[in-house]
């Protein structure tokens, strides 16, 4: 297994699961087709190394941080609405 190659597939999926997961329920479907846009190149990526046994054992690393993400933190700190957003302005 390329240690290399394990960082790159690791960071991906754990910077895509975690925007995925940050995401407001209204929007989560939009995000997840955007998400799809770098899961494609990086499988074609994976494939074209022949490196599937070590995309396994990151996906799964990357599963296990975003789980220990919304234990820690993602479980008391919700994801807002963007209709409970309000912008103050000069008169506010």
């Amino acid at each position: 297994m390329d240690g290399g190659l394990f960082v790159l597939v690791w960071l991906v999926l754990t910077v895509v699961f975690l925007i995925i997961q940050r995401t407001e329920r209204v929007k989560k479907r939009g995000v997840m087709f955007v998400m799809l846009l770098f899961a494609v190149p990086l499988a074609w990526f994976i494939n074209l190394r022949g490196a599937w046994g070590g995309a396994v054992v990151a996906l799964i690393a990357a599963v296990v941080m975003n789980w220990l993400f919304w234990v820690l933190v993602g479980r008391y700190n919700p994801v807002g609405s963007s209709d409970n957003i309000r912008v103050l302005g000069m008169d506010d």
